[in-house]
């Protein structure tokens, strides 16, 4: 070999080890989001569920004054919140509109889909829907579920068979996916999902996940979330990270580009995520539900009862606010503790000068 030949080769080489010694960190951030070997169960009360803004079954700040504080376009003044609903439990998570208007809400620990209706009236929607913890819906009415292995203290005698999954719940059943890629078993606890209306659903475990015909990718390290939805017209993925809104330009079915700072939150860290019709954020938390506008500029906060883990629009005209509280009270006024994670969940409604997006559950 001539030493032409090996100059060239040795630069190669040189060249190789460099962007060897540069991409562990991506490596590794990224297997972060995909555990090595499948997670031990998570304890009760943590794990695979709700973030920092819907821990504990606290009360927030508002609860002792019970007064909505206006913000103009958005929520008018002297409003209370009305209870529409509560149950031991982690019986409610992931709430959306159906396209009349009634509530959905996630029963992980009843293995079910609970309806509201208009007049507070609750029924079974979806049955047997094993380890079922969040929804979404796309444009074309398919319901979405993202199901869950049991935590710790489950008594379930089927527990053992719930699996990881992102599924199509109604109007018929199907499995979008329950592996990976590489077609190893899904082994992260799905969290809240936003469908696409093109086959598949992001979702959030800590991470930015896509769960498509090909099985489950990551989209997104790095990042610490839990609320997720699309803007009004698709083309923006929003999720929370812990007191900050982060952004992505959607480029197609699990293509997610330009990740950015979208907004900051001012009362604590978000959990749950809903859009108006004017692209205006509301992010559940410990204190309330916090605005950003489309800009990601901070317009306020709506006092809640109690902490809240997820938000929707629904009821006519999708002029209700309806929020998931992060537990319960007895008749006594004592705090229900139930189930693997000794909780309970409240619902309540609020009416709004806002308006949820008409053509999609949210």
């Amino acid at each position: 070999m001539n030493r032409k030949v090996v100059c060239m080769v040795l630069t190669w080489l040189s060249a190789s080890a460099l962007i060897s010694a540069q991409a562990p960190p991506q490596v590794q951030a990224a297997q972060q989001c995909r555990p090595v070997a499948p997670p031990a169960a998570p304890p009760a009360g943590g794990g695979g569920g709700r973030g920092a803004g819907g821990q504990g079954q606290g009360r927030g700040p508002a609860a002792q004054r019970g007064d909505v504080t206006p913000i103009p376009g958005i929520v008018a003044a002297d409003l209370k919140w009305t209870k529409v609903w509560q149950a031991g439990g982690n019986s409610a998570d992931g709430i959306l509109a159906d396209k009349d208007g009634n509530v959905l809400v996630a029963q992980e620990d009843f293995d079910a889909v609970l309806k509201i209706d208009k007049d507070d009236n609750a029924s079974v929607f979806v049955s047997n829907a094993k380890g079922v913890g969040s929804l979404s819906m796309d444009r074309q009415g398919n319901l979405y579920g993202a199901h869950r292995t049991e935590r710790a203290g489950s008594t379930k005698p089927d527990k053992d068979s719930i699996m990881n999954a992102i599924t199509i719940l109604a109007p018929t059943r199907k499995t979008v996916a329950d592996k990976w890629t590489d077609g190893e078993t899904l082994n992260v606890r799905p969290n809240d999902l936003a469908a696409d209306s093109q086959g598949g659903t992001y979702f959030t475990v800590g991470c930015v996940y896509y769960a498509g015909p090909k099985g489950v990718s990551v989209m997104a390290d790095n990042i610490n979330t839990n609320g997720i939805v699309f803007s009004p017209d698709d083309k923006i993925l929003y999720v929370t990270n812990g007191g900050t809104i982060v952004a992505f330009d959607v480029m197609g079915p699990g293509m997610l580009a330009n990740r950015r700072d979208f907004g900051l939150l001012q009362m604590g860290g978000g959990d749950g995520l809903a859009v108006d019709t004017e692209g205006r954020l509301y992010v559940t938390s410990g204190s309330g539900v916090q605005i950003l506008d489309k800009t990601g500029r901070y317009l306020g906060l709506i006092p809640t009862p109690r902490s809240v883990i997820s938000v929707a629009f629904a009821g006519a005209g999708k002029k209700t606010l309806y929020v998931v509280g992060s537990g319960a009270d007895d008749a006594s006024g004592q705090p229900i503790r139930e189930g693997p994670q000794q909780t309970a969940a409240t619902i309540y409604k609020l009416p709004m000068i806002a308006q949820g997006v008409k053509d999609r559950a949210k």
